[in-house]
């Protein structure tokens, strides 16, 4: 639903089921030529079997925008909170793969 007033803003509905968030602390992210495929997992310490929790498709310039918007984000939190501290070794050393270029995050 778009405002009378300003035609290109963008009413945006959240829904209490969506609003209470997915935890998640491993993203394993996939491409095509034509998207990128983010899946969240959640890990839990002492269970082997781990299960995507969210699946999320991108445009590639979805994708783009996607990793500025989190790049200006951190920098506005880090500037009112510190940096983030990085610890090498800490997530989840487990090899996955899905039949396609991955990356994890």
């Amino acid at each position: 639903m778009t405002d009378p007033k300003n035609p290109t803003q963008i009413s945006i509905e959240l829904n209490e089921e969506i609003a209470q968030g997915t935890y998640s602390n491993l993203a394993v992210i996939t491409h095509s030529a034509s998207e990128f495929v983010i899946d969240f997992v959640r890990i839990m310490p002492g269970i082997p079997k781990a299960q995507v929790k969210s699946r999320i498709i991108l445009t590639p310039e979805h994708a783009k925008r996607l990793v500025a918007a989190l790049q200006d984000n951190i920098a506005k939190y880090e500037s009112v909170h510190g940096m983030i501290k990085e610890v090498k070794g800490s997530g989840p050393a487990i090899p996955l793969s899905f039949g396609g270029p991955t990356a994890q995050a």
